[in-house]
């Protein structure tokens, strides 16, 4: 089988070429394009002739799969696969498979990041200091006592209940799709979303991107939430409705939000609501990218191909 990687993974040529050993070893080629590319024809010239590609969370588009009749593996080193672009109405034979869970300490670690940063006012001090107008000193909140409410339950969802729990922080929760065991060693109590809404004095997002989630946090949502409370969302960008949330920060209805990601990928355009609000701190969707998140999801990514070679496909999303 021809196996192609379509894009770098963040790690060094060494560790790919070594992690491609064994697929050459059973006698199948590895090809490896370490410039990325998001040009839906060179990606499609790319695909040329793949049984298997791998790609990473850079948009693949239904052109490139149209035109390889013979792709049997899109391995995606990405947990979400929402930017894979299926054509519609495709007959094609594919399995696509992800690298979940490869991110799980990146992402709560950001969120508790994001969360310090709002309540000690970091981002806000340095620059501060560094002005000629220094107002003096400005009192922050702990999150220790705080109730902090996880709006899913998966793991990476619980990964960061494990953070704010070392913090001190109360857990509540709720996750439409089932109830964690692990919560009951955590004290966390699961509820409905409207009930999670009042209570939480810092909301945390762990959803997927799925027509049931997006918008879920929904101006009338956000309105249920205390004045004080803040939003970190490091999930999905469009789980969230990012204009009623840069009202609700402006009319200061919320205390404040920490986001990760947003209704497309940064840059950001420069008349999106969420960079003109008050109180707000921005990353550029680097959740998941820390140096031993790219490590973890190539040795998963790989494992997924050879897994596959070997005819025990694993961590499949679809069919």
């Amino acid at each position: 089988m021809l196996v192609k990687l379509l894009e770098p993974l963040h790690v060094s040529e060494a560790l790919i070429e070594k992690l491609a050993e064994p697929i050459r070893e059973k006698g199948h080629e590895f090809v490896y394009y370490n410039q990325k590319t998001t040009d839906s024809a060179e990606l499609a010239k790319r695909s040329e002739g793949a049984d298997i590609i791998m790609i990473a969370n850079n948009p693949y588009p239904a052109e490139a799969m149209e035109q390889n009749d013979q792709l049997q593996l899109i391995n995606v080193a990405f947990t979400g696969v929402d930017h894979v672009e299926v054509p519609q109405g495709s007959q094609q034979n594919f399995m696509i498979c992800n690298a979940a869970g490869y991110a799980n300490q990146a992402v709560a670690e950001l969120t508790i990041g994001l969360t310090l940063d709002l309540y000690r006012h970091i981002t806000r001090g340095d620059k501060e200091i560094r002005a000629d107008h220094f107002p003096g000193s400005f009192q922050g909140s702990e999150i220790k006592g705080k109730t902090v409410g996880l709006i899913g339950t998966g793991k990476i969802g619980m990964m960061t209940a494990r953070l704010f729990n070392a913090f001190g922080a109360k857990l509540i929760a709720s996750d439409s799709a089932r109830k964690n065991p692990e919560a009951a060693t955590l004290d966390m109590e699961y509820m409905e979303l409207d009930q999670l809404l009042k209570q939480s004095d810092i909301v945390s997002l762990h959803l997927p991107l799925l027509p049931s989630t997006k918008g879920l946090i929904s101006k009338e949502k956000l309105e249920q939430m205390k004045e004080t409370a803040v939003l970190i969302n490091c999930a999905r960008g469009p789980i969230v409705d990012n204009d009623a949330l840069a009202e609700a920060l402006n009319t200061e209805k919320i205390a404040g939000a920490g986001i990760d990601v947003f209704d497309m990928e940064p840059p950001i355009s420069k008349d999106y609501k969420l960079l003109h609000a008050k109180n707000v701190i921005l990353t550029p969707h680097v959740g998941f990218f820390t140096d031993e998140a790219m490590e973890l999801r190539a040795n998963i990514a790989f494992d997924n191909t050879i897994a596959f070679l070997e005819g025990r496909p694993q961590n499949r999303i679809q069919r």
